[in-house]
């Protein structure tokens, strides 16, 4: 009988949405947006963060300036409560998804270290 991959990743996506680990997520990250100051603060970090991953994959070098602000701005960052919640909200959901991604490549890497 033939499966459709497609159908079984759509009823992940659903498993995903009613997790416990995604609900929390979602309620953390409405926390921080419903607080202003909270929000501007995140909005900014989260901008440090995706200017230097852009400028990573684009194989610039990234300055030990640049390092130290990215370090001084997540000390600020994780001093809010709201956002230090949230930040351990999205490392619990991304640790959830490599492991989900592990079981979903598990039939490759057995194809391959088998052929060895």
């Amino acid at each position: 009988m033939a499966v459709n991959m497609y159908d079984a990743a759509y009823e992940l996506e659903r498993a995903i949405r009613q997790s416990d680990e995604y609900a929390r997520l979602q309620k953390m990250y409405k926390d921080v947006y419903a607080d202003e100051a909270a929000r501007k603060m995140f909005e900014g970090f989260r901008e440090l963060q995706l200017n230097l991953q852009q400028k990573q994959m684009m194989g610039q070098e990234i300055t030990q300036a640049e390092v130290e602000q990215a370090q001084k701005t997540v000390e600020v960052v994780q001093q809010n409560l709201k956002i230090a919640q949230l930040m351990e909200a999205e490392q619990l959901m991304s640790r959830v998804i490599a492991e989900l991604n592990q079981v979903i490549m598990k039939p490759l890497e057995e194809l391959y270290t088998s052929q060895q």
